[in-house]
């Protein structure tokens, strides 16, 4: 099988499993929530309105993982891995399907999250909104669906190593909830190149730190490299 045809039935997969439908639909959900509750707290000395407008992609990010997750670990259970390798025989190109039939959706639904974000954002400022500018705007906007399709499929890449959603799951909310807000406290200089640190810079009307805005969005997506090239590699060398 071609890579269309195989892209074509992750696809498939993807848009008929109500529990990873369910997930893209909690990215948008979750985010602008949590965007509304940080807009109506908006206030302090080192208030960025831009973070406000887009604070809820800390907790989107949640389901956006999880998203990612489940539609590899899904493969794992029941022997499905075989059934697609039996039509996809070269491994490589199955996983270069799933990770573009989960990067596709992930991209636009974090598109549209972050159009609904900064709108829900923006009225739960009000005043305190008006000066960010267009630009500043539409690089949150843009920055939002990078950095969620990003954090997908770092997901699905250490779900290929792991073998499964739960562990990934396991490894990955806790870091990005507890142990990546530890680390930035003690050390700043460490936490701008973890993952989520450095993705999120994209979401400040300005930043100290050592990475600007894309060069952050690229660190994280070095990160989603190297979990995307190590979930290839754990795919080919081992027994399905």
């Amino acid at each position: 099988m071609t890579f269309a045809p195989a892209l074509r039935a992750e696809w498939i997969k993807i848009r008929t499993l109500r529990s990873l439908v369910g997930g893209l639909c909690g990215v948008l959900f979750a985010t602008a929530l949590f965007s509304a509750i940080a807009g109506l707290d908006g206030e302090g000395e080192d208030f960025d309105p831009l973070f406000s407008a887009f604070f809820g992609v800390s907790f989107g990010q949640i389901a956006a993982i999880t998203f990612g997750a489940q539609a590899v670990s899904a493969e794992f259970q029941g022997g499905a891995l075989r059934v697609s390798l039996a039509a996809v025989p070269d491994r490589l190109r199955w996983f270069a399907a799933k990770a573009v039939a989960i990067a596709i959706p992930a991209l636009t639904v974090g598109l549209v999250t972050g159009v609904v974000s900064l709108a829900v954002g923006k009225a739960a400022l009000g005043t305190k909104a008006s000066g960010l500018t267009w630009s500043e705007e539409l690089r949150g906007v843009v920055g939002c669906g990078i950095y969620l399709m990003l954090m997908a499929l770092f997901a699905a890449g250490l779900t290929a190593v792991l073998r499964s959603g739960v562990a990934t799951l396991s490894i990955l909310i806790p870091f990005l909830l507890i142990v990546s807000f530890v680390v930035g406290t003690a050390s700043a200089g460490v936490a701008d190149f973890l993952p989520d640190k450095a993705g999120q810079v994209v979401f400040h009307e300005t930043w100290d730190g050592a990475l600007g805005a894309w060069t952050g969005l690229a660190v994280t997506a070095a990160w989603t490299a190297t979990a995307l090239a190590a979930g290839a590699w754990s795919i080919r060398r081992r027994d399905a």
